[in-house]
C-alpha cells in the first residue's frame, strides 16, 4: 500500500500535479484579491464579492484535497 504511494511518477502524472499546483494557487489567489482588494474595477456589491471570493477559495481547497489525494 505505501510502497505504491511513493513510487516514481511518470512524467505526465508530474507535470498534471504541478498543473493542478497552479490551478490551486490561482484558485486561492483570487478568492483573496475578491475578498481584500476594496477598490476593484468589476462592479460588484460588498456580499457578492465576499461570497464569491469564498466560494473561490473553497473551490480551490477543494481542487487541492482531490489533487493530494488522486493516486
Amino acid at each position: 500500500m505505501f510502497k505504491n504511494k511513493f513510487q516514481q511518477k511518470s512524467l505526465v502524472q508530474r507535470f498534471l500535479f504541478v498543473f493542478g499546483l497552479c490551478f490551486f494557487l490561482l484558485y486561492l489567489g483570487l478568492g483573496c484579491m475578491f475578498l481584500f482588494w476594496d477598490n476593484m474595477p468589476i462592479a460588484l456589491e460588498y456580499t457578492h464579492r465576499m461570497l464569491f471570493g469564498g466560494l473561490l477559495i473553497v473551490y480551490g481547497v477543494f481542487r487541492f484535497i482531490r489533487l493530494w489525494n488522486q493516486e
